[in-house]
């Protein structure tokens, strides 16, 4: 292949904005709020889970506490009701009067078994809805950092694109520059090693940093200015300049 030494000068100017570009690009993609954001997002997931875990066992403590509430409420007006038969005087067998104070004892006794049980559902209500408002605040505080995460993650992102829109704006005037056939082999090269051309400098490549043996350095001296030249051990493209050392 051969193109203008110019053209092939060129060259290396895209490959230092190319360059640029993936270093912006790498710094778009490891930004370290972005690992922040992550691990945030991750813990508001968590939280939105418990606080609807929390909130489920709320709902059937008010289902459980209600159903013993009006269990007490019919045991109690049960006892009222035989309390007030006792009281009556109605009751004259001496059988039914034992039979009615016991059952009114009884009651009493369930009334108490009962209405523990409301006490102890409702603290264990209490404890839920505790657990609520506790995650409802971590996750509050979380997502406040969250917002400020993103927006600085946004920022940086925005100064990051602009001088990659400035950098391929840049590198657009330069691949006009270039042969397309030239262009098409270094955008082949630069896929396979991540950089496409490298300076020739002092009799060493600067893409893999190699030292040519004094076979390759004639042979490159021998060639003709336009001749496409590649580098024997990393195959990229070798640009000559007046550092070349030939």
């Amino acid at each position: 292949m051969k193109a203008a030494p110019e053209a092939q000068k060129r060259l290396l100017e895209l490959a230092e904005l190319d360059s640029v570009l993936d270093r912006l690009a790498h710094r778009r993609r490891t930004l370290p709020e972005l690992a922040e954001i992550d691990e945030r997002s991750a813990k508001l997931a968590r939280l939105a889970t418990e606080v609807i875990s929390a909130e489920t066992e709320i709902g059937d403590l008010a289902r459980e506490q209600a159903k013993a509430e009006s269990d007490v409420d019919a045991v109690r007006v049960r006892a009222e009701r035989d309390q007030k038969r006792l009281d009556s005087g109605q009751v004259s067998s001496p059988k039914d009067l034992s039979n009615l104070q016991s059952e009114i004892a009884s009651l009493h006794r369930r009334q108490g078994d009962l209405e523990d049980i409301v006490l102890e559902i409702m603290e264990r209500r209490e404890a839920a809805e505790a657990q609520v408002a506790r995650l409802t605040a971590e996750r509050a505080e979380i997502g406040t950092g969250l917002a400020t995460l993103e927006e600085k993650r946004d920022i940086a992102h925005g100064g990051i694109d602009k001088e990659s829109e400035e950098a391929k704006g840049r590198r657009g005037g330069i691949v006009a520059d270039i042969p397309a056939d030239l262009l098409t082999l270094y955008e082949k090269l630069r896929a396979q090693y991540g950089v496409g051309a490298a300076m020739l400098q002092g009799g060493r490549c600067q893409g893999c940093k190699v030292s040519l043996s004094i076979a390759d350095i004639n042979r490159i001296r021998a060639a003709a200015h336009d001749e496409v030249i590649r580098c024997e051990e990393c195959r990229r493209i070798l640009v000559r300049t007046p550092e070349s050392g030939l």
